[in-house]
């Protein structure tokens, strides 16, 4: 028989020794991966880490502010409707700091960005304990590491390991800003819900206050919801959310910044919101926000990037790149990156020309007569027609303007790039009612069922308007009205260019001032034949058709009378006033014809304010300015912004000028200022309406402002077919009245109604005041308040 060999039994301590080596292989091992991991994720190779440049300046995208000459916040600038305002930390209420570390982050000023405690209690009570609710361990700057540069994880493992890459970023953010700055960084990024994004936006949200106004229990109510801004939404779950703001008040009694006492007094009270939610859409002047990110963001323009038609838009942007510092300013400067500058991303302080009251008090007025009045009797005058809400002109044409209304919709093109036909188009117009919410100006807006055919024609019924005041001597404007409302009606009324009717003859007796004559200078009433260039002779039509009087200039412009105006017209070449209409700051090219004397051609109220600025301003024109600086988002100065002006016409001619506007308003077609709203002090003005009151026009001015003002339907065939209604003396000259009433009777603003004109004492417009009996100045004689039918001609 062979040996049996039997195996040696392993010394027990050998066994052992054996054991501590292979645990000790296996710990260094995972030291040594652990270490590795860090310095892959440190150089990049794993998840992402910001470059040195990142971290010295986060990625962090801020919404610009718009800030009024009365201080006040008008709106912002953001992407996807994210209201992110930046807030210094000295501007952060303590109550607001102190319940954010006793309740986020209570080790804050002891750690480098990591709280080993805290991360080793979760630890153990996740790993050991098996608690799915095991207390938070991020820290806050970790939760700022992953605000600025964790995007959300599909998955649980995928945050396990974006969770590493959060604590180098942590302790690389603790090491390029204090304690402070990190907190003020947290606290600009979170998100609160309704777009307040960081905790400006979110003071003004919930408590309309900013949040260095913040006391204790609205200070804790806002770092509660920072756990979960959804489910702690003191708009749907008041009290859940009140739970909540109750634990961040006994956590701010154990870390000893308030006693029991007032903890428990404070758990009691309610949470109290004041709640203003920010929408771009439902804010202080809207149109104005659209047409200053229009401004400010414009490109230099170039031909290709414009239609066909658009000729005179290219030429009118190329003018204003060169000449506006406003327009493009996004693009003609460049951050210290060299990157160019952006609204919507930078966090400016843009500090407008807008005063808030007074914005309100104009777009008040603006409801006031078209909500409270005007729309009605338009609504009366139409009721019962099938060719509503069009004229009676065009009656036989309204399904070919519905369709052209239907091409321009954005639901069209959607359908037609889906690949419909016209018939199934017309079909889905039509025949498919939706749900939808129209405008109304009772209820501002009503859910109805409509198909979109008639939800076009149902918005076309309400009438548009432009409006804006502006000081005459800076040119800084005040109000900015575009339209009824912007939620329905985009569209810029005030920037939107439409025929100025009789606004336009000022232009003209300042041509005839300019050229020696005086506004007492005189005709032989009665009716006026001009023989143009070309065409026929042309004979304008006039209300006042008493004839053989001798009326002076004067009493011409106070009455609008057509036939004095053409008088006019035949002692100049149209060519000049062409020219004169350019040097008032009228854009679109006017033809040089004689009947450009009733204003056929096409202005905006915009320019229209900044042109009448010069008959009180001396014969000088003020372009409109809408900003006087800008700031970024560290409050360095980056532009100011001065008055553009242009001398057009001399002193002596707009002191005679002014004679006659005023005029107007003591005893002419815009008398109702006088008789209806009872206004005082010395006022100039001139109402405007073109060919079958398509269009209606009041231009007013005090010694303090210029103020202007358009309303028509949406297209030129939408009017009243009577003139009662239709003429600018009924449909703008109210909206004038009841705004100077409202800014005179707010006693904080520095207008009042006893102004007088700077006019030299002594001067004389007329300079021989005997030169016609006394029977020959017409001011206080009845007048017909009507300014005529503008654009008919014989």
């Amino acid at each position: 028989m062979g040996k049996q060999t039997k195996g040696r039994k392993q010394n027990p301590k050998t066994k052992k020794k054996d054991i501590v080596k292979t645990m000790w292989g296996l710990f260094g091992l995972l030291t040594g991966g652990i270490i590795l991991f860090f310095l892959l994720v440190s150089a990049g190779m794993i998840g992402y880490i910001p470059k040195i440049d990142q971290l010295e300046n986060p990625i962090d995208k801020y919404a610009s502010q718009v800030i009024s000459t009365d201080n006040e916040l008008l709106f912002t600038y953001s992407q996807s409707d994210d209201n992110r305002i930046f807030v210094d930390y000295s501007d952060l209420s303590p109550h607001l700091i102190n319940a954010l570390i006793a309740t986020e982050d209570v080790r804050y000023y002891s750690h480098s960005g990591i709280d080993i405690i805290g991360l080793g209690r979760v630890i153990f009570k996740t790993l050991i304990l098996s608690r799915a609710e095991s207390g938070g361990g991020s820290t806050i700057t970790q939760q700022l590491a992953k605000l600025l540069y964790s995007r959300k994880a599909n998955n649980k493992i995928e945050r396990v390991f974006q969770k590493p890459v959060e604590w180098i970023i942590a302790a690389k953010l603790e090491r390029f800003y204090s304690k402070d700055e990190i907190i003020n960084l947290y606290l600009n990024k979170v998100d609160f819900n309704y777009s307040a994004i960081g905790i400006e936006s979110a003071t003004r949200t919930y408590f309309n206050k900013t949040p260095g106004e913040l006391n204790i229990e609205e200070s804790a109510m806002l770092v509660g919801m920072l756990k979960n801004p959804s489910l702690f939404n003191p708009r749907r779950r008041l009290e859940l959310t009140q739970e909540r703001r109750n634990v961040v008040i006994n956590q701010m009694r154990k870390a000893g910044h308030i006693n029991r006492q007032t903890a428990d007094s404070l758990k009691q009270r309610p949470i109290e919101l004041d709640f203003n939610r920010s929408d771009h859409v439902d804010i202080t002047a809207p149109y104005y926000r659209q047409h200053l990110a229009k401004m400010m963001m414009a490109k230099k323009p170039e031909r290709k990037n414009y239609a066909s038609w658009q000729g005179q838009q290219f030429r009118e942007d190329s003018l204003s790149w060169e000449e506006d510092p406003l327009y493009g300013w996004c693009n003609k400067n460049k951050k210290p990156d060299g990157s160019n500058y952006n609204i919507y991303t930078d966090g400016l302080k843009i500090y407008s020309t807008l005063d808030s009251r007074i914005q309100r008090y104009a777009e008040a007025a603006v409801k006031e007569h078209l909500g409270g009045y005007l729309q009605d009797q338009f609504f009366s005058e139409k009721k019962g027609k099938d060719y509503a809400p069009y004229s009676r002109e065009v009656s036989d044409k309204v399904d070919n303007l519905m369709m052209a209304s239907m091409r321009q919709s954005e639901r069209y093109r959607t359908l037609k790039q889906g690949g419909l036909s016209e018939e199934e188009i017309m079909k889905n117009f039509k025949e498919n009612p939706v749900e939808m919410k129209v405008f109304s100006w009772e209820n501002r807006e009503v859910d109805t069922l409509m198909t979109p055919w008639d939800s076009i024609r149902y918005h076309k019924n309400f009438l548009r308007t432009g409006f804006m005041a502006m000081d005459p001597l800076t040119g800084h404007v005040k109000a900015y009205v575009g339209g009824p409302d912007f939620r329905f009606f985009k569209y810029d009324s005030a920037t939107g260019k439409r025929q100025v009717g009789s606004t336009i003859k000022p232009y003209l007796y300042t041509l005839a001032m300019e050229e020696g004559m005086t506004p007492c200078d005189g005709m032989i009433h009665g009716p006026v034949t001009l023989i143009p260039e070309v065409g026929e002779p042309w004979t304008p039509r006039n209300t006042h058709t008493a004839s053989g009087e001798l009326v002076s200039i004067k009493w011409g412009l106070q009455n609008s009378d057509n036939w004095v105006t053409a008088w006019l017209m035949s002692q100049f070449s149209p060519y000049a006033f062409a020219r004169m209409l350019q040097s008032f700051g009228l854009k679109t090219p006017a033809d040089p014809v004689v009947s450009l004397a009733l204003g056929p051609n096409d202005a905006s109220v915009y320019e229209m304010v900044g042109a009448y600025s010069a008959f009180i301003h001396g014969g000088i024109r003020v372009e409109p300015v809408l900003v006087t600086r800008i700031e970024d988002s560290y409050g360095n100065e980056m532009a100011t912004f001065v008055p553009r002006m242009k001398e057009i016409f001399s002193e002596s001619t707009s002191y005679k000028m002014l004679d006659m506007l005023k005029g107007v308003i003591d005893g002419g077609t815009g008398s109702r200022l006088r008789r209806i709203y009872n206004l005082k002090g010395e006022m100039g003005g001139k109402t405007g309406t073109t060919n079958n009151n398509s269009d209606g026009w009041f231009m007013s001015f005090t010694p303090t402002l210029v103020t202007g003002c358009w309303v028509g339907g949406e297209e030129p065939s939408i009017h009243f077919d009577l003139m009662a209604y239709g003429q600018g003396a009924s449909m703008a000259l109210p909206i004038h009245g009841i705004f100077y009433q409202k800014v005179y009777a707010d006693t904080g603003l520095n207008y009042k109604d006893n102004g007088t004109f700077d006019i030299p004492a002594g001067f004389d417009p007329c300079h021989d005041m005997q030169r016609y009996s006394p029977d020959f100045y017409r001011n206080n004689d009845p007048v017909i308040e009507s300014e005529g039918i503008d654009d008919i001609f014989n």
